[in-house]
């Protein structure tokens, strides 16, 4: 997930990430309630958690080996 400015963000546990995908979510749910989103768009989930290394400077690696940018948290 990034934070609008392509920052990733690193969440402390798995479980805050998720928190996290469900709020934008139904945030998402209910700008269509409220018609400001179309349906599709409304109900379509990008994003995802993935465990990650967060290493001294400031680098992120994923299980796979792939490096992202710095990090925010």
């Amino acid at each position: 997930m990034s934070d609008g400015d392509d920052k990733y963000v690193v969440f402390e546990t798995e479980l805050d990430a998720q928190k996290e995908i469900a709020d934008y979510a139904m945030t998402r749910i209910q700008q269509f309630l409220d018609g400001e989103r179309d349906f599709d768009d409304a109900m379509t989930v990008e994003e995802y958690a993935v465990p990650v290394t967060v290493h001294p400077d400031g680098s992120i690696t994923d299980g796979d080996g792939n490096c992202f940018g710095s990090h925010v948290q």
